[in-house]
């Protein structure tokens, strides 16, 4: 494994590896903010609406076999000992000012409600918010149509938000990123929403996919650091932080 320099091997860059192994790279208290949607281990799942293999935008994606380089199908124990190792490293790299924004879904699995207490328990969730997803199609008569998210606000003890960012409620309704060749892209204003809520200088997304979380940094003139396991992934947002600067760059040109 290569070993990185912080800050020079991080800062404003995409990083391809798995991402325990980078965080363990970065030096605690480095990271202001911590931005992120893991793997939900889809594959894992009775009731994922899915499994009749209509899947309207996913039809021939990535949920439907495992995301690139992640199958996405692990025994439940395992995942959550994996996303606890990782929250672990997330809560070593921001200060006492941090905080991580942690996407994640509940679900019923076996007829018990998996609400993600098993993963986030023990580490200081502050709040949750609520992203409750604009439209949609369900091809599955045995569930009404699932539309909502979880974001768990996991916070050290000084974090505070922007002035006037508390007036934000706890109900956030965005459409779901649908021009995204990644199955599961974020939403770009949602994390806009969550990064200019904060001062966070740099920001880290340990799952970043296609981008989004990086390409909201820029706008808001933040640092960002993304890893991702996936080369396909990887360069699919440099690619789009690529076109992101470009337009970015055409538009201050014809607005001096």
């Amino acid at each position: 494994m290569k070993i990185r320099k912080f800050p020079n091997d991080f800062l404003n860059k995409i990083i391809c590896g798995d991402a325990i192994e980078l965080m363990r790279q970065i030096p605690e208290g480095s990271v202001d903010a911590v931005i992120t949607s893991p793997p939900y281990n889809l594959k894992n799942s009775t009731g994922n609406g899915m499994k009749n293999g209509n899947g309207g935008k996913w039809a021939n994606a990535a949920l439907q076999n495992g995301y690139t380089n992640h199958a996405d199908c692990m025994p439940h124990e395992d995942y959550v000992k994996w996303q606890r190792n990782c929250l672990t490293e997330m809560m070593r790299i921001i200060p006492d000012n941090g905080a991580i924004f942690y996407n994640h879904k509940w679900r019923v699995q076996g007829g018990l409600l998996q609400d993600r207490q098993d993963i986030v328990a023990g580490f200081p969730v502050r709040q949750i918010i609520i992203w409750k997803r604009k439209g949609g199609l369900n091809f599955n008569p045995g569930y009404f149509l699932p539309t909502y998210e979880v974001i768990y606000l996991i916070a050290k003890p000084e974090f505070k938000l922007m002035p006037k960012a508390n007036a934000h409620g706890d109900v956030w309704e965005f459409t779901q990123e649908m021009n995204n060749s990644h199955p599961a892209a974020f939403p770009v204003d949602l994390i806009s929403r969550i990064i200019s809520s904060t001062d966070a200088k740099t920001i880290l997304d340990p799952f970043m996919g296609s981008g989004t979380t990086a390409i909201s940094s820029i706008k808001f003139k933040r640092n960002y650091i993304g890893i991702d396991i996936s080369p396909e992934y990887c360069k699919m947002a440099e690619n789009r932080i690529e076109e992101y600067n470009k337009t970015k760059m055409v538009t201050l040109w014809n607005n001096p």
